[in-house]
């Protein structure tokens, strides 16, 4: 028993997506990484910030988004909570699927672990991460060898596999 703890703590890598369309989004961004810092979430690599329109309904505000690269000890289920106080703590507020929000924080990829839903909390990797742009391109920027952990498809096939109009709606600021 005493290995499995151990090997339970063990750090783990994973990359989170976070984005904010509310408030003052570049300082949001900038808090969130601090945030995470505070429950001994080591920041590897960050990518630059990326302005994107607000998916799926570019009407609303356009968002600031970056992935980081993270060194964690946090199992999958305590670091989604982690991520959901840290949400909270910035202001969000959930009033309804994809509404503006000052504070999203998406984990793309944990270890490379496939997760099916569990108790609606969390799928790894992320469900939808291949088709979103704002994800796929500061993924690429932090670790260009990254391959799907599902579909074992490299990150350069996935970007390729965008449509134009969706890359030409991002921008690296």
């Amino acid at each position: 028993m005493k290995k499995q703890d151990i090997l339970e703590n063990q750090a783990r890598k994973a990359y989170l997506a976070i984005g904010s369309n509310l408030g003052n989004k570049i300082n949001n961004v900038e808090v969130t990484k601090y945030e995470l810092e505070q429950y001994k979430i080591k920041i590897l690599k960050s990518s630059s910030n990326y302005i994107s329109e607000s998916w799926p309904d570019n009407s609303m505000p356009s968002y600031i988004n970056i992935v980081i690269e993270i060194k964690t000890s946090l199992a999958p289920l305590k670091l989604l909570k982690v991520c959901n106080s840290i949400e909270s703590k910035l202001g969000r507020v959930r009033i309804k699927k994809n509404s503006p929000r000052t504070c999203d924080i998406d984990i793309i990829d944990y270890d490379s672990k496939i997760l099916g839903r569990n108790n609606n909390k969390l799928i790894l990797p992320h469900p939808r991460m291949s088709e979103r742009c704002f994800v796929l391109l500061p993924l690429f920027e932090v670790n260009k060898s990254w391959k799907h952990p599902k579909s074992k498809i490299n990150i350069v096939k996935l970007i390729n596999s965008l449509p134009i109009k969706d890359l030409r709606s991002i921008k690296q600021i």
